[in-house]
């Protein structure tokens, strides 16, 4: 009998494709930058490089880099066993569904935020977009963008978002790097912003009202560099999606073949091993254009705002950004940069609305299975996309936030305060709890390098210095 389960394991997992061949499967990564790519850059960080101009280039790089480590182990643990990373999450040692209970609460008060945040930001920057900003426009927008969101992501079908991600990536970095090259800062200045330091904030925005503590700028730009911890949850979603390693033929609401994984044989460890590779490249493509793209919304602030001394609300940044590069630069940049913002913004939003109800969804069947077990995982998913949508339409319509308030809430809801925990949990999943999933052989050859250990624990102890000791002492005032 094992014979034949080793058998079948060999047939079910494709051979990975090799060298450049790699190119041609790469897919998660672009759901996953166009969906991290959005309100953050788009609103944050075009307003932080207004502000604090490329003095905080390394507040991009550190963000993304290390939710990269984040979400590529997670990743990794997906491709090893053939589950996502809340799966991952509820095998951990200790009370029963511990963690994944405090992910579903999170998560909830996030979700309802963050795509209410979003959905309000996009209706504002099309409107301006369009030449109209009355409300009832703005509100219409925002409303738009929601219903096509949806529609998008209704199906769950992961080949539909693939493609429509991947044109999105193409706007966005066509117009963000038209632009920042038309006025990339001095060589000397670019470096500069390469090393870590806290800027102060200049007079000319205190006496706009603008705090004095910089990290009340830059804490929001980390918290949503490479998303939040949704965000690397939902990569581990759209590698099932692309059916890498173990994750072949598998779908989302479903935890692993254990028999399976205690059975694998040494060949199929192998093949899982050569998609292992696949992933790396994926995920660091996810990072390089995310690093790119980012950079170039701050550069973008940095050299166009911040000489006027300009630091708008919300949307209103890149609007105004806009408006003045069409008139000193040329109205083919302006327009580029409005599309690649306007991309930015829907992709991410598309992004949310299939990821949060896939993430809530996972966390309903585990945390409550009587109810879940009523309904299937795709009537739960689309139950809370359904939810979300109307939600965020209520928000738009009644509350009318401010952008930039409500995108740093929802960056540090989702951005900052459980980053630590993923981490450790990550670390846990897979250096722990893996290995006692997998057969002796298996184990021995899917044994992750110590260098995820090093990254996981360097970013476990980054977010907590941010979590701990710089939103306490914002909080705090001082």
């Amino acid at each position: 009998m094992k014979k034949d389960v080793n058998q079948i394991n060999d047939l079910i997992i494709r051979k990975p494709p090799t060298g450049l061949a790699i190119l041609t499967l790469v897919g998660p990564s672009m759901v996953w930058c166009a969906e991290y790519i959005g309100s953050g850059e788009v609103i944050l960080a075009t307003r932080t490089g207004a502000i604090l101009g490329t003095t905080v280039l390394w507040a991009v790089i550190t963000g993304i880099f290390l939710k990269y480590w984040i979400g590529m182990s997670g990743a990794r643990y997906t491709v090893c066993t053939g589950e996502g990373m809340i799966d991952m999450f509820d095998r951990i040692a200790g009370p029963r569904h511990w963690a994944v209970w405090i992910v579903l609460i999170v998560q909830l008060i996030a979700a309802i935020i963050a795509i209410a945040a979003l959905a309000n930001a996009a209706g504002i920057f099309l409107a301006g977009f369009i030449g109209v900003r009355t409300r009832i426009v703005q509100i219409i927008c925002g409303w738009s963008v929601s219903i096509f969101a949806a529609v998008v992501v209704f199906s769950g079908t992961f080949e539909i978002l693939k493609i429509i991600m991947s044109i999105f990536v193409f706007i966005i970095v066509l117009g963000t790097i038209y632009v920042s090259v038309r006025v990339f800062p001095p060589v000397a200045d670019f470096i500069h912003g390469l090393i870590p330091d806290v800027p102060t904030v200049p007079d000319w925005a205190l006496e706009k009202g603008l705090a004095k503590d910089a990290w009340k700028e830059i804490l929001p730009l980390i918290g949503w560099g490479a998303g939040g911890f949704a965000s690397q949850v939902w990569y581990t979603y759209w590698v099932l999606g692309a059916g890498y390693g173990a994750a072949e033929g598998r779908s989302c609401g479903k935890p692993a073949d254990v028999s399976m994984l205690k059975n694998m044989s040494r060949a199929t460890a192998e093949k899982i091993k050569g998609w292992c590779k696949v992933l790396y490249c994926d995920a660091t493509l996810a990072m390089v254009i995310g690093i790119v793209v980012t950079g170039a919304f701050l550069i973008a602030g940095a050299g166009i705002l911040k000489p006027r001394q300009i630091a708008p609300e919300g949307a209103n940044v890149a609007i105004m950004l806009s408006e003045i590069f069409a008139t000193n630069w040329g109205k083919t940049g302006s327009v580029l940069f409005m599309l690649a913002g306007a991309a930015a913004l829907v992709s991410t939003q598309i992004g949310q609305l299939a990821g949060w109800p896939r993430l809530l969804a996972d966390s309903t069947r585990i945390c409550l299975p009587s109810l879940a077990g009523k309904y299937s995982w795709k009537t739960q998913y689309r139950f809370f996309l359904i939810f979300f949508f109307f939600t965020s339409m209520v928000i738009i319509y009644t509350l009318g936030f401010k952008p930039v308030a409500l995108v740093k809430v929802g960056a540090i809801l989702d951005g900052l305060l459980l980053t630590p925990l993923q981490a450790i949990l990550v670390a846990v999943g897979l250096f722990i709890v893996m290995p006692k999933m997998l057969s002796k052989d298996a184990a021995e050859i899917l044994k992750p390098n110590r260098v995820f250990a090093v990254g996981l624990i360097i970013a476990f102890l980054a977010f907590s210095y941010f979590c701990i000791f710089q939103i306490c002492s914002i909080l705090s005032g001082n």
